[in-house]
């Protein structure tokens, strides 16, 4: 998650979307077992489970992405180069989620608001895989988090 707001950072986005980037998997610090899940071959709707506990707190710039952040990946894995760079998780995971997008999926999901934030993250999330980098501190992510509080 630190990779991914590093990545949005880097590629100087709004202090929305990098407080996004940085929380858009918070929903599996919630979730009992989020492992469980996936062995037992269920999705456990961690987009929706972070957006439900973080829009209390947070701008919709943070939280809608965030909210649908995995139909960006369902979208973005129409495309075969972008689906063959998944992990293997990954695309157990998308088969949970709902496998690829239709195309009548992904023209609706091409007219929400805050589509064009929810594809960079996701490009982001996958890109945010490296090791042997240095990496910020999430202390160093205080003052942004307070900046887009509502």
């Amino acid at each position: 998650m630190i990779q991914s707001a590093m990545l949005a950072e880097k590629n100087k986005c709004s202090s929305g979307l990098v407080c996004a980037s940085l929380l858009h998997d918070y929903g599996h610090f919630i979730l009992d077992d989020p492992d469980q899940l996936v062995n037992k071959k269920e999705d456990g709707k961690h987009e929706d489970v972070a957006y439900l506990y973080l829009k209390k707190y947070f701008k919709k710039s943070v939280v809608e992405p965030i909210k649908i952040h995995v139909k960006a990946k369902r979208y973005l894995a129409r495309n075969k180069k972008y689906f063959n760079i998944l992990s293997q998780a990954s695309k157990v995971s998308l088969h949970l989620q709902g496998g690829v997008m239709s195309e009548e999926e992904a023209e609706k999901f091409e007219h929400e608001k805050y589509f064009d934030d929810a594809i960079k993250l996701r490009k982001f999330d996958e890109a945010a895989k490296k090791t042997g980098i240095k990496m910020k501190d999430i202390n160093d992510y205080k003052n942004l988090l307070n900046s887009n509080l509502l």
